[in-house]
Order: structure tokens, then C-alpha cells, then sequence
């Protein structure tokens, strides 16, 4: 039976280091996860928060690692309000007074489990002053606490951080790994799953539930006919088709926070006031963070669009990946060239970067069309 270390995909290495070091009783109160975008670092907090979290314990019937109870059940959800995820919420990263939140959240007992888990993302951005304010609790943290850090790499994280933590390092995966990884786990065609790793910046758990997903399929043909339809759009088209991008990635959220709301109302009569809005902070920055995912899928759809245009324009159409939509990519190659592609994917990533500085959603989105359509075509976009 499959535990839940399983779901860490392309990672062996790592699934066998947490597994082992739950059977063995070797668990760490501090981890350092290091590893590109896309290698399952995210994936892999949320299992070991299972295992360390399931009221069944070291000794039970499967060492610990269940994967199957209701605690597991929420933790896999992302539901469980004593798993905690923080990613940072200024222009500059994490914020000084975020850090003290989360410092302040840590003194406070557990709603439902005996401990705690706290991830945070991005740690590679947590800065000194934010991370001097983190230090001590991450050194000495509660005998019930677990922190999971994840960072890009070991030598973008402070010194200060990476000394008083479990280093974890995740390699990268490459692209023909992760599709092949993705069609054993969900039948799905090599092309479908290159299409579906692309659209989720290379992450192989997010790539299969976006295919399992005939909403998320949908909001990938969405971004693709709005990159193929810059040629010729006018200015009013643009804003049109942001608003109508924008729309489309919020709308999966209602059902989000509908499920949210009806959870909490549901056990509202069995908690104190303070776990209600522990669990209403929680819920959130889980709608927070679920926004933010989706407007960065729109940038790595339309990233890969732009890639397909490049590799037509250099020559090598045997590249793209996004073979559904061949004829409509063929069609942008022959009004540019490689050298605007590639000046448009690198505009397109600078608009990327500013969804997370709190810049408004819609107006980025309807920026990056514009400043796309503009770099790719200039004056020879058809009127």
C-alpha cells in the first residue's frame, strides 16, 4: 500500500531519506528544502507533515506513514488547520512583521493534532532583518513544533538560516523525466503530460491534478487562443482578454472558499474563538496563495506558447510543445522572429515577477499582453 511519501514524484533520494527517518524516530524540528522551481519541495513538506502529524503514531500498524485517516486526509487537502503554509507577502519578500505573526502563532497549542507544522515558501527571500527575527524560534522551537523551509538553493538562503536546519536537496527534474512520471501516474499521452508540466512550471504533482481537472484543461486553451489572437487585437481586445484571463483563473476559487466557509461552520460550535480565526487566518492565505498560483499559471501557459514561437522561428519545430495549437503557433512565428520571441519571453518574465509584489492582477495580466503583443510584432502587427 502506498504511503504518503509516494506522491513525492521524481525524487527517490528524498522519499527514502523522510521515510527512513520517520521509521527511525529521527525526525528533525527544523528542515531546509533545497531545489528548483517544480521539484516537489511543496509536495514533500505536506507528506512529511503527515507522517509526523497522524494520531496513529511511529508504532502503529505502518510506522507512522498511514496516509489514509482523516488527519492525513486534510493534511493531503491542505485543510488541516494545524499545517500551516506561508509564502512572502512583501515586494521585497517576507515581511518583518510576518515573520513575528508566524513567531507569535508558534507559542499558541494545536487545534486538532498534538503538534505543528509550519512551511514556509521562498525562504531564499526572507531577509535579514525579517530572519533575525525568526532565528531563535527556529533554533529552539516547541518540543511540539515542526518548521519546514523550502528555498531554490542552499546559497540563496542566510547562513544564519541554513546552520540551524536539516539540509534536504532536491534535484531537478528534467522535462521527458517528469512527462514520463506523469503518464504512468495518470494515463495521459507523453504530448498531454509536456503540455501539462509546462503549464505548471514544471511541477509533476500540480501537472496531475491540472489533467485530471476539465476546468484547469479548459483555462489552458483560454491563455493559448488570447496569445494567439495578439497579432491582430486591438487595444480593447487586450483588455478584454486580461479581464476574461483574470476571470477565468479566480473562478475555480469560489468553490474554494465555499468549501472553507462550510468546513469552519461545521465545527465552528466545537472551537474556542481564538482556533476560529486561527482557521479564518488560515483559510486566508490559502485563497491567497490559490490566487496567486493561478495568475502565475497564466504566465507559465503563456511562457510556453512563447517558447514554441521561438523554436519555430530558430528552425526547430520539432520542439514544440504545445501540438495542439501547432497551427496557430506557426501562424505567430512567420509575423517575428527568434530575436523579438525571446525579448517577449524575457518581458513576459519581469511581468511574472511583479504578481508577487502585490500589484494589481488584472492590471499585469492586461500589461503583459500589451507588452507582448508590442515586443513580438511591433509595426508589422496586422490592423
Amino acid at each position: 500500500m502506498a504511503d504518503a511519501f509516494e506522491n513525492i514524484f521524481g525524487q527517490p533520494r528524498v522519499r527514502d531519506f523522510l521515510r527512513a527517518s520517520v521509521r527511525g524516530g529521527h525526525v528533525s524540528q527544523a528542515y531546509l528544502f533545497c531545489g528548483p522551481a517544480g521539484s516537489n519541495k511543496t509536495a514533500a513538506a505536506y507528506a512529511l507533515a503527515q507522517a509526523y502529524l497522524c494520531p496513529k503514531g511511529a508504532k502503529g500498524p505502518r510506522g507512522g506513514l498511514c496516509g489514509a485517516c482523516d488527519a492525513c486526509s486534510r493534511i493531503a487537502r491542505r485543510k488541516h488547520p494545524d499545517v500551516r503554509y506561508y509564502a512572502p507577502e512583501g515586494a521585497g519578500g517576507y515581511l518583518v512583521e510576518q515573520i513575528r505573526e508566524i513567531v507569535s502563532d508558534v507559542s499558541y497549542a494545536p487545534i486538532q493534532a498534538k503538534s505543528k507544522v509550519y512551511i514556509l515558501d521562498r525562504v531564499d527571500m526572507l531577509g535579514t532583518a525579517a530572519a533575525n527575527a525568526f532565528l531563535k524560534t527556529l533554533e529552539e522551537p516547541p518540543a511540539n513544533v515542526m518548521i519546514v523551509l523550502l528555498g531554490r538553493t542552499r546559497e540563496s538562503v542566510l547562513p544564519t538560516i541554513v546552520s540551524r536546519c536539516q539540509v534536504v536537496p532536491f534535484r531537478h527534474i528534467p522535462a521527458t523525466e517528469a512527462a514520463g512520471i506523469i503518464r504512468q501516474n495518470t494515463g495521459a499521452s507523453i504530448e498531454t503530460a509536456r503540455i501539462a508540466v509546462e503549464a505548471c512550471s514544471g511541477s509533476i504533482t500540480r501537472a496531475c491534478e491540472f489533467l485530471k481537472s476539465n476546468d484547469s484543461l479548459a483555462f489552458r486553451r483560454g491563455v493559448v487562443d488570447a496569445m494567439s489572437r495578439l497579432a491582430t487585437a486591438d487595444d480593447w481586445d487586450i483588455i478584454e482578454l486580461a479581464a476574461g484571463l483574470v476571470r477565468a483563473a479566480k473562478a475555480p476559487l469560489d468553490d474554494v472558499r465555499a468549501a472553507l466557509e462550510a468546513e469552519l461552520s461545521e465545527n465552528a460550535d466545537f472551537l474556542a474563538k481564538s482556533a476560529i480565526r486561527q482557521i479564518e487566518a488560515r483559510n486566508k492565505r490559502q485563497i491567497t496563495a490559490k490566487t496567486s498560483q493561478a495568475l502565475h499559471q497564466v504566465f507559465s501557459i503563456a511562457s510556453s506558447w512563447l517558447r514554441d514561437v521561438m523554436a519555430t522561428c530558430a528552425g526547430t519545430p520539432e520542439l514544440i510543445v504545445n501540438v495542439d495549437v501547432k497551427a496557430q503557433i506557426e501562424m505567430a512565428a512567420a509575423r517575428t522572429d527568434e530575436a523579438r520571441a525571446a525579448a517577449a519571453l524575457a518581458a513576459l518574465r519581469e511581468s511574472d515577477e511583479a504578481i508577487s509584489y502585490n500589484v494589481s492582477q488584472e492590471t499585469c495580466i492586461d500589461a503583459m499582453l500589451f507588452e507582448v503583443r508590442e515586443v513580438l510584432y511591433g509595426s508589422s502587427r496586422a490592423h
